[in-house]
């Protein structure tokens, strides 16, 4: 049974605790810190969460609560001098309990404007106890000028070196393109696909700039700056601040000096190691291991030369005796028996009873949010992809693999959209990116890391990504939907016809692959949302 309160305790928590007569309740109105250091001391005591919150911090002078929350009155500056005043508090609080675990509890919304592409990569490098989002280039036009410029980052090493006319002519070509074929594009995609008379003028005008979008963002240079959000865990944020501050690039350190400051205004006792001394002995450590693994990689140089002449997917590696391993993890949470046992017993079973397992556990999908079990997280295969930078900045999203990438490069080619192929159009594209080459091909002989800011982001690159088979499932089905990037939608069928034929038993599930092509890839989307706002305007 919940515990009771008195009615004036119930009149104080009902202003933090969605309930207080209930054994499951959410808290409310608390800053981020409040709710860590409670969380902490909730683990090593006998109390009620509720409880706790009474004694400990709402009723304890020592607390400095009444200054942090202000009963609901203190807002903007004053509750964050408080919460800066109360961290000594806290941090009494959080001794013993483990820092690190205790930092988990506590998070933030932190918001990264005007920032380019190659730093929004940087932060969301950061898989685990982050979520990010960022301003998209499949639906929103880059085309704005900010007192007569155009909204690229003018890098500060490139600036104040030899290349910064190099720099700049070739990114201003890059957009000059790019605005340029925004209405001449425009009005090939309506001439090809009028509106028919079932489809809105709103989902009409929104698939038409989706597809515009779609066709041109590979121009757009990964300087291109745009505005991103993070909600994470302290624990997380202090990881990728120190993660941030070891970057070579400027723009990336400053960053990281930026978000910490705004970080110690809200979760200063989960943050604070990112810079101390602890903190810059990590930085120092990342950057070393980065700089001395560069230095031996030169007498290598000479690999990879040849240019690609199309996005590729290759596997690389998969698990060796994976479906036995699989039928095991399927059957072990049944028995009573050690996995190995199980092992042994899996690997001497005819394949029909195999099959007849693995059905079972797969069961009869309806949608592809129905996905199979852990037991599938028991195989693993490795993907080495090349591919546009457009299209890894969507597939990097994926955080329940590992991936890693090559450094952004023009020496690969360019993907050049097949809706601009013989028009006229796709000759003014190759001039700008011919342009960007030759910057980069002068700039990263010096400074191969601001090099990548001139790189178009239709130019190709690699990455690796290691995956179980569960997120294979997943990352196959979603990214081969109709409303999927042409270009993405690619890689996620080339991976299922790899996968269907090392792992033909455990890929059969895969049902929702989408191998069908679309010229008009949002239209479906877009009708799906009138019908939405269609409901929503009769209620």
């Amino acid at each position: 049974m919940a515990e009771e309160f008195s009615e004036k305790e119930k009149a104080i928590l009902s202003q933090f605790c969605t309930n207080t007569d209930s054994d499951v309740f959410a808290l409310i109105n608390l800053p981020e810190v409040v709710k860590g250091a409670l969380f902490s001391r909730y683990s090593r005591s006998s109390k009620s969460l509720r409880r706790l919150l009474l004694d400990e911090f709402i009723l304890n002078p020592e607390s400095g609560f009444e200054a942090i929350v202000g009963e609901a009155k203190s807002r903007g500056e004053s509750q964050l001098i408080a919460i800066k005043k109360a961290e000594e508090f806290y941090d009494r609080v959080l001794v013993g309990y483990g820092d690190d675990s205790v930092a988990e509890l506590g998070g933030a919304h932190l918001a990264a404007e005007n920032i380019s592409n190659l730093a929004t990569k940087a932060m969301q490098d950061s898989r685990i106890g982050i979520s990010p989002l960022e301003k998209s280039t499949r639906y929103v036009f880059f085309d704005q000028k900010e007192s007569g410029n155009y909204r690229y980052l003018r890098e500060q090493r490139i600036m104040e070196s030899r290349f910064a006319d190099d720099y700049l002519q070739a990114c201003d070509l890059l957009f000059d393109t790019y605005c340029k074929l925004i209405p001449e594009v425009s009005k090939m995609q309506q001439e090809k696909f009028p509106r028919q008379e079932d489809v809105s003028e709103r989902a009409y005008a929104s698939t038409i700039k989706a597809k515009v979008c779609d066709i041109l963002r590979g121009i757009l240079p990964a300087s291109t700056l745009t505005n991103a959000g993070f909600y994470g865990n302290g624990r997380a944020f202090e990881y990728m601040l120190v993660k941030m501050y070891s970057s070579p690039l400027v723009e990336v350190r400053l960053l990281a000096s930026k978000a910490h400051h705004e970080l110690s205004k809200v979760i200063p006792s989960f943050v604070k190691r990112a810079d101390d001394k602890y903190g810059k002995e990590q930085q120092e450590y990342l950057a070393a291991s980065r700089q001395e693994v560069a230095r031996l990689a030169e007498k290598y140089s000479s690999l990879g030369k040849a240019r690609e002449e199309a996005a590729s997917v290759q596997l690389v590696d998969f698990d060796d005796g994976a479906e036995d391993k699989v039928v095991a993890a399927i059957l072990f949470p049944h028995l009573h028996a050690s996995l190995n046992e199980i092992r042994s017993v899996v690997a001497s079973l005819g394949m029909d009873e195999k099959i007849r397992i693995v059905e079972a556990y797969v069961g009869k999908r309806s949608n592809r949010r129905h996905k199979p079990g852990r037991a599938f997280e028991s195989a693993y295969c490795t993907f080495c992809i090349t591919g546009n930078f457009g299209m890894y900045r969507d597939l990097h999203r994926h955080r329940i693999l590992t991936q890693e990438r090559q450094l952004l490069t023009t020496k690969h080619g360019f993907d050049m959209p097949a809706e601009l192929a013989g028009t006229g159009l796709d000759k003014l594209v190759q001039e700008a990116v011919a342009a960007a080459d030759e910057a980069y091909s002068r700039i990263c002989q010096e400074m191969p890391y601001e090099a990548q800011y001139v790189v178009p982001l239709g130019c190709r690159m690699r990455w690796y990504a290691k995956m179980n088979l569960r997120e294979a499932y997943h990352f196959c089905e979603l990214r081969s939907m109709r409303q999927g990037h042409p270009d993405y939608r690619k890689v996620a069928q080339q991976m299922h016809r790899l996968l269907s034929k090392a792992f033909p038993l455990l890929a059969s599930g895969m049902k929702f692959v989408d191998y069908s092509e679309y010229d008009f890839e949002r239209l479906e989307a877009e009708k799906k949302i009138d019908r939405k706002l269609s409901q929503l305007r009769q209620k």
